[in-house]
């Protein structure tokens, strides 16, 4: 059994995971997907603004359910450049459980306990600490409405991404946006769910702050 990232006695004040179990939005009909997209104009104007994008900030809620391993808490994203950003997870009384910092020669994560941990890959450092497996290359990308490295992917109507497959070792993660918050120019997404089997990762943003 994989070691849980709070105790039960936190998970009992956590945020209730019914606010990331929303029944999701209804996206139109999907317009282009793959490499058909190359010919959708809108599309590609869209990735250019969305890689306009210098600098960004958001937060909200955030779900790890694979078996035995559940975990809730509140996110914090801040992406700074191609080789610097940071993913902190506090519980609901603020107090830092995980704080993965990334920076040009240097990832650190700091433990619930103050500990901190060196490594050239942030995500197996994760998983060692929490269980946790979290695709951190590709959530960047996916974060903000792109495939990252994926090639299999589907646009609704409105030219936004729908829905990303990317194979993986252990299984192809399937990305699925379920909102997008509407008062950021360009449109960013607002709840996405990532599956890879039986584990499911929900982000659920509250707000962005973003430089172009």
């Amino acid at each position: 059994m994989r070691s849980r990232f709070f105790s039960t006695k936190q998970l009992l004040r956590i945020i209730p995971l019914t606010a990331l179990l929303l029944s999701a939005c209804n996206l139109n009909q999907i317009k282009t997907q793959g490499s058909a997209s190359d010919n959708d104009v809108q599309w590609q104007a869209r990735q250019q603004a969305l890689k306009k994008i210098s600098q960004y900030e958001t937060r909200g809620a955030f779900a790890y359910i694979e078996d035995t391993n559940k975990t809730y808490a509140r996110f914090y994203w801040q992406d700074k450049a191609d080789e610097r950003y940071r993913l902190l997870l506090t519980n609901p009384l603020g107090t830092t459980e995980l704080d993965l910092n990334v920076m040009p020669g240097v990832i650190e994560v700091t433990d619930n306990k103050g500990k901190k941990y060196y490594s050239d890959n942030p995500a197996e450092m994760i998983y060692q600490l929490t269980g946790m497996v979290i695709p951190l290359k590709n959530l960047r990308a996916w974060l903000v409405g792109l495939p990252g490295d994926a090639t299999n992917f589907e646009l609704d109507a409105n030219h936004l991404l729908k829905s990303v497959t990317l194979p993986a070792p252990e299984g192809d993660w399937l990305v699925t946006y379920q909102a997008y918050d509407s008062s950021t120019t360009p449109n960013l997404p607002q709840r996405l769910e990532l599956k890879q089997g039986e584990r499911i990762i929900k982000l659920k943003m509250d707000n962005w702050d973003i430089q172009q």
